[in-house]
């Protein structure tokens, strides 16, 4: 018996964890108030979404979330383009624990997948900000500069290739690519 418990306690006090509580976006393509207002009430329907701060003179949307909720990149992605208009830039604060991360390495925290790139090998402890990379998240001119940092197939497509079943992520999940 206490040979099964030693591996499973390990196994819990290692599991990685992020709670995500706000992100910071940036909007393209905004000319105008109305165009910050058709983003604004855009991420509000978000039932994750607790707050949204617009900031009309850099076109950049603070976005606070509900405690406990899942937070789904993606989602608040397509809830701007919907709008009319394309995310720039997008980072995330995070409340890590635990968090094992290496560069050019799949990690799953929560029920995310992450592929870290350009940084430190480390354990992540506290609030800290990542940056995503995946297209539609940054500029196509910043998209293209960080794929100098991987050679894996799933920095292309987001989703988890080949080059991601010795992590255990099965073909097709999302992926989500950052650094910090």
């Amino acid at each position: 018996m206490k040979k099964i418990l030693l591996p499973l306690l390990l196994l819990i006090t290692t599991a990685a964890v992020a709670q995500v509580s706000k992100a910071t976006l940036q909007a393209s393509g905004l000319t105008c108030s109305m165009c910050s207002n058709a983003i604004n009430k855009s991420l509000k329907s978000l039932d994750f979404v607790d707050q949204v701060q617009a900031n009309i003179k850099q076109s950049t949307f603070d976005i606070s979330f509900k405690t406990g909720s899942n937070v789904d990149f993606d989602i608040i992605k397509k809830k701007v383009e919907d709008a009319g208009f394309f995310v720039a830039s997008f980072t995330a604060t995070l409340q890590f624990n635990n968090a094992t991360i290496a560069n050019d390495e799949h990690i799953q925290i929560d029920n995310t997948q992450y592929h870290f790139l350009n940084v430190k090998n480390q354990v992540l402890n506290g609030e800290k900000t990542i940056k995503l990379l995946d297209k539609g998240f940054v500029t196509s001119k910043v998209f293209k500069q960080n794929s100098k940092y991987t050679l894996k197939a799933c920095y292309s497509s987001g989703s988890a290739a080949s080059c991601c079943e010795k992590d255990g992520f099965k073909q097709g999940t999302r992926i989500y690519h950052v650094t910090m």
